[in-house]
């Protein structure tokens, strides 16, 4: 790994720490009126969901820039020029580092061993794109899931501030969050896969070698199964809302469950 990604993952381990712990309280309190009467885990689990938006949208956007002008990483998914992508995954190398951190300090209160696994599974996996350049294209690829996090996110801080989820922007929420997790988590799996096939058997497949093998398509599989049973979950959490199976317009929470996101 080069100095340069080095000081990108600690930079952004130590910005978005500085962001949750300064940045975020002030400008919630400042925008949101009913921050000040959350509760102190509320407090932290909002904080740290604007520190994941900031994240997502940062690497969700620079990763479709790449996805639409890198020729380099296009052109060679598997030993393409990485210089931006490793880049834009050290930026979510450090963001991963600092959600683990605030996970194992607040594990009563947003412990999550779903989100553990899924934190694990990509630093595995983005270790091989850092340390030796490998697989630009399919480590940026995986990088879209990144955009529907902001909607995940906004459905939580609805929740938080009691807003009825038969309220019109909850509903839209809602609705955009279903839309936008369906499209960059599950639809695209076919072509994703679709491409990691094309590659096998190839002499570029050959150079990666088992190691960076197995950790590119065991992280894979681990990530889209566990979009799989999120998918599930809002998909359930959408249908009530619109067909207004929900007692009254609030939330049953003895049968809703709702997913924990830092990220994504």
């Amino acid at each position: 790994m080069d100095m340069r990604e080095v000081y990108v993952v600690a930079g952004s381990f130590v910005g978005f720490q500085l962001f949750f712990s300064c940045v975020s309280p002030v400008l919630s309190s400042n925008f949101t009126q009913g921050y000040g009467k959350l509760p102190p885990n509320k407090l932290n689990d909002w904080n740290s969901r604007l520190v994941s938006t900031v994240h997502a949208l940062i690497v969700g956007l620079f990763c479709l820039y790449i996805l639409w002008y890198d020729d380099a990483v296009n052109e060679d998914p598997v030993w393409g020029d990485p210089n931006m992508v490793k880049l834009n995954v050290a930026i979510t190398c450090g963001y991963l580092f600092y959600d683990l951190v605030l996970l194992a300090c607040n594990w009563s209160t947003m412990g999550d061993t779903f989100f553990v696994c899924h934190h694990l599974a990509a630093l595995y996996a983005y270790g091989f794109v850092l340390t030796r350049g490998v697989l630009p294209y399919f480590a940026n690829f995986r990088l879209i899931s990144e955009l529907s996090t902001p909607f995940v996110n906004q459905r939580w801080f609805f929740e938080a501030l009691a807003y009825p989820r038969t309220h019109r922007l909850v509903v839209a929420n809602g609705v955009a969050m279903a839309v936008v997790f369906f499209l960059v988590r599950i639809a695209v799996m076919p072509p994703y896969w679709a491409k990691v096939f094309g590659t096998f058997g190839t002499p570029a497949f050959e150079r990666l070698g088992l190691a960076a093998q197995v950790a590119w398509i065991v992280s894979c599989i681990c990530l889209d199964i566990l979009n799989t049973i999120w998918m599930y979950k809002i998909t359930r959490g959408c249908y009530k809302v619109i067909t207004g199976k929900l007692r009254g317009g609030k939330v049953d929470s003895k049968k809703t469950n709702y997913m924990n996101n830092h990220t994504d």
